[in-house]
């Protein structure tokens, strides 16, 4: 299981060193594509093919499905860990995210979600704020 949050920082090439403690649950190949709330998403490749099939389930006949199709398709690029537990995070994912080279990795069960660290935090604040009215709305079924 994919747990804990965990700051590092991409070097000149754009490589990221995953944790090591959660480097097991991911396999020699991830996939890395864009997250919904201005995060990017590692994939184990067997996490991928699950998520994926909740994605292609979408009804295509509606805007919001394809919208959701193209932006989890479009985006996810597999890449190769490498002996030392490095990933290539691709440059036009980071750019187009706003994602410097100070980063948060956050385990979020089955995926990894990385983020810009600055946004990190705010979303932290952000969540911190709101995890009361969330956890209600949720155990009444909205």
């Amino acid at each position: 299981m994919l747990l804990g949050e965990h700051e590092h920082s991409l070097d000149d090439k754009n490589r990221l060193t995953l944790p090591a403690r959660l480097r097991a649950h991911l396999g020699e190949q991830v996939i890395v594509t864009r997250g919904i709330d201005g995060s990017l998403d590692v994939y184990p490749r067997n996490e991928w093919e699950r998520a994926s099939q909740r994605i292609r389930g979408r009804d295509t006949l509606s805007a919001g499905g394809r919208t959701m199709q193209r932006l989890f398709a479009s985006s996810a690029t597999p890449v190769e860990v490498d002996r030392q537990g490095r990933i290539v995070i691709p440059a036009a994912l980071l750019e187009r995210l706003g994602i410097g080279r100070d980063v948060t990795v956050a385990g979020v069960f089955d995926h990894l979600e990385i983020w810009d660290r600055a946004a990190w935090r705010e979303q932290q604040r952000d969540m911190e704020g709101s995890a009361e009215d969330v956890a209600e709305r949720l155990a009444n079924g909205n």
